[in-house]
């Protein structure tokens, strides 16, 4: 299931169509969580709003819910067989964004965040920074995916480190892509493995790329408690959605 939480249903048509886009490219069951508003309207006119706009809008879905705050994510995910999560941003507070960061910490399956203001939201250009953690390897399967069943165009965004560690990633990567004969390029990126993710973000804004993929950190340290995790500030700066993976450490932990 491909799964959209919404926190306003005023703003949220072009998130819902992107969403439909996707269930229906992956073949996947459409899921729509909807937040109460702070207005205190009831459940059921907020249920037949949602409805109300899906059926205008030729929108199919499988599963509906209306709930008075954030969802435990994680449980409603396995719950309900997710393999993709669609989160709108009605605003870039860090408080909104630290809100479902945390709630999606343990998550095994992509979630994306769209922000209101991003219109005509498409997959078309997508735009995939690759460091030297072992762990970017997982990005092959879901940059694959979106190669395969929306015929993205690919680009990985090769860190500029000393080291091969980020083009043996690249390399990795690569062999996936080639295995479905896919559109994609390799470009250098400007900054090192530790900022390649906001290189990411300078690459898409220059050249309309439509998504970056993004991996969330392995843990927080000091800096990341005081001043927020990088993929806060990658969500508040992004010109465009930006999908994140958490690191699976029960996967490399003997890669390291």
């Amino acid at each position: 299931m491909i799964l959209t939480i919404l926190s306003n249903l005023d703003t949220s048509l072009n998130i819902l169509e992107a969403a439909n886009r996707l269930s229906t490219s992956f073949s996947k069951k459409n899921g729509i969580v909807t937040l109460a508003d702070k207005n205190g309207q009831e459940h059921d006119i907020i249920s037949n709003r949602l409805q109300l706009l899906l059926v205008d809008n030729e929108i199919q879905h499988d599963y509906l819910s209306v709930n008075e705050k954030i969802v435990n994510i994680k449980d409603i995910c396995e719950a309900q067989e997710v393999s993709f999560l669609i989160i709108q941003l009605t605003n870039s507070k860090i408080r909104t964004i630290k809100k479902y960061l945390r709630a999606c910490s343990e998550l095994r399956i992509p979630y994306l965040f769209i922000k209101d203001e991003f219109s005509n939201i498409s997959f078309e250009k997508i735009v995939v920074p690759v460091n030297f953690l072992i762990e970017e390897i997982e990005k092959a399967q879901f940059t694959a995916a979106f190669g395969r069943f929306l015929n993205s165009e690919i680009i990985m965004l090769q860190a500029k480190d000393y080291g091969s560690k980020a083009a043996n990633n690249v390399t990795k990567i690569s062999s996936v892509l080639d295995k479905f004969n896919l559109n994609y390029k390799t470009v250098k990126g400007k900054k090192d493995s530790f900022k390649i993710e906001f290189d990411a973000l300078r690459y898409a804004s220059d050249n309309n790329c439509n998504l970056i993929i993004s991996s969330s950190s392995r843990e927080y340290g000091l800096d990341d408690i005081v001043f927020g995790p990088k993929e806060l500030h990658l969500i508040q700066k992004a010109e465009c959605p930006l999908m994140l993976l958490n690191p699976r450490g029960d996967l490399y932990v003997l890669c390291d």
